[in-house]
Parts: structure tokens; sequence; C-alpha cells
């Protein structure tokens, strides 16, 4: 990773953050981030395997130290029941975004074909544009963005990133696996 970050001593945590289902624990957690200087780079939120929790999944850059101590401050949220940095483990991210292009009769083949080499689906045409639905990695999304600037793009929305630890008890043959639309994201990349 050559963000620039490791120079600095700061670095990209992904924090995974099970809470319960109650009105108000965004806020909580979002102001504790707030007040300790975090600005929160992307944010998602949804219920989990357990109706009662909800699993929160955000993105911010800092030092380990500090971060390690707010990470110890939002457990101590009644609401909140664990919040792991899993930067430092194998893990699995993705993005979602929907994507309005503007796509003129003649060009909707030839944004058909770039959809397909990113695994991207067309979800709705119309007279003048067609939105499509991507996901994968940041840098995957990122790179379908600028793919479509040149159609002009006329409004897009992501979900933020979302992600969970690999299974780690068992090894994997990753020549087993079936392959994922984007790959698969291992470890601290962001691929």
């Amino acid at each position: 990773m050559s963000d620039g970050l490791q120079d600095t001593g700061w670095r990209r945590h992904v924090l995974s953050a099970l809470v319960m289902n109650q009105p108000g624990v965004l806020s909580h957690v979002a102001g504790m981030l707030a007040s300790r200087g975090f600005n929160i780079d992307s944010l998602a939120v949804g219920e989990t395997e357990t109706p009662e929790l909800s699993r929160m999944t955000f993105v911010v850059v800092g030092d380990d130290r500090h971060l390690e101590q707010v990470r110890k401050q939002l457990e101590k949220i009644v609401t909140v029941v664990k919040v792991l940095d899993i930067s430092k483990e194998e893990f699995v991210e993705r993005d979602l975004m929907l994507i309005k292009v503007r796509a003129t009769p003649e060009q909707r083949s030839e944004i058909r074909g770039l959809a397909d080499d990113f695994r991207a689906r067309v979800v709705d045409v119309g007279p003048s544009l067609m939105m499509l639905e991507v996901s994968g990695t940041a840098k995957k999304v990122e790179a379908f963005i600028e793919l479509m600037r040149p159609y002009g793009i006329a409004e897009l929305a992501r979900t933020g990133r979302i992600a969970l630890v690999r299974d780690s008890v068992r090894p994997v043959d990753r020549a087993t696996l079936p392959p994922e639309p984007g790959g698969v994201v291992v470890g601290h990349s962001s691929l």
C-alpha cells in the first residue's frame, strides 16, 4: 500500500463494530470518533445474522496507538457489544455502487461491454441514461467511475465498505475457491 500514510505513522483502519440494534447507536459512535478528531472515510451499517445486533463497518485513518484507545472507549458505550480493528487480519471487503451514466443508443453496447469487464450489471435503461450496479473493492469501483466519466455521470451512490475477517482456523486452498467479482481482497490490501 503506497498511499503516503506509512511515512506519517498513520494508516487506514477498517473497524468492525457489533452494536445493539437500537436508536442512537450510530450517533454515539460517530460522535465519539469526531470528538477524537477522526474523520470517517466510509461507513456502512446493517443487521447481522442476529436480528438484535447490527454491524457497523467504518474506515478511518490514524495512528495505531490513538486508534486503539478510541476502540477501547467505543466498547464502553452500553449499546456497543464489540469493536475490532480488522486491518491487521486477513479480510474481504466490498463496496457497492449504483451509477447513472448518460448513454445514447449508439453508446449503450460500448457501456455494456465495459460493464461486463467489471462484472457490473445494467439495472435500468431510460431514453438518455443507463443505471449500472457494480460491487468490489474500493479501487475497482473507483476505476469503473473513471471509465464512465467520458460518457457523463448524471448521479452515483455508494454504500461504503463492508468487510468480514476471513476464516483463519482452517487453511484455504485458493485454487478451489470459486471466482468472485473483483477478486478476493486479502490482508491489508485494498485491491
